[in-house]
């Protein structure tokens, strides 16, 4: 199992606060290439379409509760350029069942 600098257990119930089904780190926390200032980068689905004023403020209750900066990104809204990459890195922390 991986590990991350980060508490992924507190990501985890933040997931189920927030209508989070499935997320996954990516970037360079997937690759294991993160350092002291590198953000978390996060592939979420929601139970719910959100809006982006939603996905702003869960990014910064995210931040606050995890220590870091966190970029959310949802599926609809990744790069056509960068979406196998992402989708080939991501590394899935949580599913609802």
């Amino acid at each position: 199992m991986t590990t991350y600098p980060f508490d992924t257990n507190k990501l985890i119930e933040l997931c189920r606060q927030n209508d989070i089904i499935k997320v996954g780190v990516f970037g360079s926390m997937a690759r294991g290439e993160a350092t002291e200032q590198s953000d978390i980068d996060l592939l979420v689905a929601f139970s719910e379409r959100k809006s982006l004023l939603a996905l702003v403020a869960l990014e910064r209750k995210l931040s606050l509760a995890l220590g870091r900066k966190v970029d959310v990104l949802t599926e609809a809204a990744i790069s056509p350029y960068l979406r196998d990459r992402i989708l080939r890195e991501q590394q899935v922390i949580y599913e609802a069942r």
